[in-house]
């Protein structure tokens, strides 16, 4: 699969942050700040995989249609991507 400049800009900044993070433990940052960052990646990290789950969920279907074959098992396999990553 091709990763777009989009998705690749999205875990340059998710690295951003990874490295403030760092940063903020080498400088004893309170707990409840370390934390707070933590989720944010967090929930990046989750917003770009939903982004390149669905992505390449699109792309296969529209394969699949074109192919005259059924998506029901390339949704079940994309849901099943998304709750691992939970």
């Amino acid at each position: 699969m091709k990763y777009d400049t989009q998705v690749k800009n999205r875990m340059k900044r998710i690295e951003g942050q990874v490295r403030g993070l760092l940063k903020m433990m080498e400088e004893e940052k309170e707990c409840r700040d370390v934390v707070t960052q933590m989720s944010a990646v967090r929930s990046a990290l989750d917003r770009t995989a939903a982004l390149i789950v669905s992505s390449n969920l699109e792309q296969c279907i529209r394969e699949e249609n074109e192919n005259g074959e059924k998506s029901e098992d390339l949704i079940k396999e994309a849901v099943n991507l998304l709750v691992k990553s939970r």
